[in-house]
């Protein structure tokens, strides 16, 4: 026996996981149920879930990266000779 389970998620999001999981040679039902199957059986989200986030995203991070593009888009960028140690 079977049973439908509905859920919402952004669909650039969708459309990016079945793409991977296509690659994978999966479809999104059998994904999912991978997903869960591994979470029954060690009783326990199959990866770790943290509320750290990755500093690279960071706010502060972030604003720097943009304004590091903004000046490459204006022509500001300063070449710097790469120095091996």
């Amino acid at each position: 026996m079977q049973s439908t389970v509905c859920i919402r998620m952004d669909t650039p999001l969708k459309k990016e996981a079945e793409r991977l999981f296509s690659e994978m040679g999966l479809t999104m039902t059998t994904a999912f149920n991978i997903f869960v199957r591994q979470a029954v059986r060690d009783r326990k989200i199959p990866f770790q879930i943290s509320a750290k986030a990755d500093p690279f995203y960071s706010e502060s991070n972030m604003r720097v990266l943009r304004e590091s593009i903004a000046q490459a888009e204006r022509g500001e960028l300063v070449e710097h000779e790469l120095i091996e140690v």
